[in-house]
């Protein structure tokens, strides 16, 4: 099993969102090394969703729940991949962003180093640390 983290401001698709429909595809992602990580992605890893823009926490968790396959919102032929998400679950405690700066164990988490990437790999390690902080 591997561990991601995808990133959605709440106003355009929230986890409450996810929760409501039961599945959706993760469209749309238009940067290349985040493309190479929803490549990667199987069904049954799970996903760290965080709120970015507004809210800046990690909400839930989602589970892949089909592999990727080309992104209907792109282009016939082009190379952007989706994958299907489904609600694993809601975080008892959102954690802000504030808190993960704070993590001196999350100090590598490319939330981070890398903070305009909307989709990235994570560590066993840092999502239970994250699983941890919002418990």
């Amino acid at each position: 099993m591997n561990f991601w983290l995808v990133k959605s401001e709440p106003t355009a698709y929230s986890f409450a969102d996810l929760e409501r429909d039961g599945r959706t595809d993760w469209t749309g992602v238009r940067n290349h090394q985040a493309r190479a990580c929803l490549a990667r992605m199987q069904p049954g890893d799970l996903v760290l969703v965080y709120h970015s823009v507004t809210d800046k926490e990690v909400v839930g968790v989602a589970r892949v729940v089909a592999p990727p396959a080309p992104d209907r919102t792109a282009e016939a032929g082009s190379p952007w991949v989706a994958v299907d998400l489904a609600p694993h679950q809601r975080l008892p405690r959102p954690v802000p962003l504030a808190a993960i700066k704070a993590e001196a164990r999350l100090q590598q988490i490319g939330l981070l180093r890398q903070s305009r990437l909307s989709v990235m790999s994570l560590t066993p390690e840092e999502f239970d640390v994250v699983l941890a902080l919002g418990h």
